[in-house]
């Protein structure tokens, strides 16, 4: 009794909260819709919380769903769009989908994604020719316009879990949880329950049975050496030339040996030869990455050179301002040297005035003189 009751008030919190129900198995006939949806809707691929999904938007699947035989037969399970919607959020709520939220993504997160684009793109773009870059840049100005008006258009788009599942008659995305396996997934599956049997019952195969088996396993080991034993010699070869050669030849004997291909591309080519000496693509290339470099530095080193020639214009300036202080109170104490000299003049011109080289003084102010000697 106390269990009951505690599932009640459960879900009497549910229905104060305004919590969806559990969700109970969807019937045969949503699973058949469903199905039916995910073979005529359009969908699209994206991450969603680090997951591939496919989801489709509400309106589609209305207006799918309107020219459906469920709609259209004799006893149809909806005949407006608000009863395909009612239909649909059913469905929700039995988990075979849900809603999300669709966020846009920032330019910072796709310029973060777009650095490693795009420096292998200048790293290729850098062993071209000068004519081709131009002409390329002559081409690219002209379809600049273009790729901005798409890029405006086709805006990448992030989901999120949506706090309000229901469904609407909108453009929101509705993730797909339903994923019905194919037939031969099941067939796959039987296969391998039987395999494992019978191998669990080697010992009462038939004795010829059991003597191919030995001879296909010694076979399927002696493959597995030769191929162990071929990569171990192609990577002696190589070594070997490699070393005669001074690094300039690099000879690969069957080069997707150990790459991820198939089968029969890991047995083709036979060999890949590269030479890599002086005056080879290699070589070039690297060439033209040293220049970069160089370039690049050039570039730093002339957005600094301003700075110090500023700074240089600043002391000069600086060093002019003392130096006018200088010359001006240098020039101060000649004006007044040659103003005393000048008055000194002055007095000596209006002494010799007269064009003698004595004055004029009264009788009384000169002393009496006997011979060479006053008295």
């Amino acid at each position: 009794m106390a269990d009951k009751r505690k599932t009640k008030k459960r879900k009497d919190r549910k229905k104060d909260f305004g919590e969806p129900p559990e969700s109970e198995k969807p019937t045969s006939e949503e699973y058949a819709v469903a199905k039916w949806l995910k073979a005529n809707v359009p969908t699209k691929k994206t991450k969603f919380l680090n997951h591939h999904v496919e989801y489709f938007t509400g309106t589609k699947a209305v207006d799918a769903l309107l020219t459906s035989k469920w709609a259209t037969g004799k006893n149809p399970a909806f005949t407006t769009r608000i009863e395909v919607t009612h239909y649909l959020h059913r469905m929700l709520l039995h988990k075979l989908f849900h809603r999300a939220k669709k966020v846009p993504v920032s330019e910072q997160e796709l310029k973060g994604k777009s650095k490693k684009k795009e420096s292998e793109k200048i790293s290729k773009s850098g062993d071209e020719k000068d004519g081709e870059k131009s002409q390329a840049s002559a081409c690219e100005g002209k379809d600049t316009k273009d790729g901005k008006e798409k890029e405006k258009k086709k805006r990448k788009i992030r989901l999120e879990m949506h706090m309000e599942q229901v469904f609407l008659d909108t453009v929101d995305a509705y993730v797909w949880i339903y994923d019905p396996k194919p037939w031969y997934y099941w067939v796959c599956g039987i296969l391998v329950v039987f395999g494992t049997i019978t191998v669990c019952m080697f010992p009462l195969w038939p004795a010829t049975v059991r003597i191919g088996v030995y001879y296909l396993s010694i076979a399927a080991a002696a493959f597995l050496v030769m191929i162990i034993g071929l990569t171990v010699l192609r990577v002696v070869v190589f070594c070997l030339v490699w070393i005669l050669t001074l690094s300039r030849h690099h000879l690969w004997l069957l080069p997707n040996l150990t790459e991820d291909v198939g089968f029969f591309a890991s047995f083709w080519p036979l060999y890949h030869y590269e030479y890599r000496g002086p005056g080879s693509d290699s070589d070039k290339a690297s060439k033209n990455k040293k220049k970069r470099k160089k370039d690049k530095l050039s570039d730093d080193e002339t957005e600094k050179t301003p700075l110090i020639d500023d700074k240089s214009t600043a002391e000069a300036q600086a060093e002019d301002v003392g130096s006018g202080d200088a010359k001006s109170s240098e020039l101060d104490a000649t004006s007044a040297t040659t103003d005393k000299l000048s008055e000194s003049e002055s007095e000596n011109s209006q002494r010799s005035s007269t064009d003698r080289d004595f004055e004029i003084v009264d009788h009384d102010e000169v002393e009496p003189v006997v011979g060479d000697k006053p008295l």
